[in-house]
């Protein structure tokens, strides 16, 4: 049992207001179905909130292969930090514009509009980036 809008946040789908890092990290581990909302009169004494029960079930898998869980997790922060701003401007210090088009991803879209397999595919290509960095030292 959660807050209504925690619980909401966590159920969002990709280009509505509550789509967010909340939601795509969880998407990728676990199915996350809201059940039901319990109103104020259920406690006393009242909260201020709605709460919400909701049901996270873990895959067996992750639904998108992750090359590397960090990377993956420090480009979703990245991508949501800034949400009125463009992949190109808030993924600049991670990726270039050109190889986000590469993906098949427009660099001038917003994080909240992306599915999770666009962003597992970037932070696999920030993995691979960062090895070839590494090789290179």
């Amino acid at each position: 049992m959660l807050q209504k809008e925690v619980v909401e946040r966590m159920a969002a789908s990709p280009g509505s207001g509550q789509y967010g890092r909340l939601f795509v990290i969880l998407q990728q581990r676990c199915r996350v179905t809201p059940l039901f909302t319990i109103g104020y009169g259920a406690f006393k004494p009242p909260p201020r909130v709605e709460s919400a029960f909701v049901r996270l079930e873990p895959y067996s898998q992750p639904i998108v292969h992750v090359l590397n869980q960090a990377a993956f997790e420090t480009l979703v922060k990245q991508a949501f930090s800034q949400r009125r701003k463009t992949l190109r401007n808030t993924l600049r210090e991670l990726l270039y514009t050109e190889g986000i088009s590469r993906l098949g991803i427009d660099p001038a879209a917003r994080a909240e509009s992306l599915e999770i397999d666009d962003f597992a595919a970037l932070a696999n290509r920030l993995h691979e980036l960062r090895q070839l960095q590494k090789s290179d030292v």
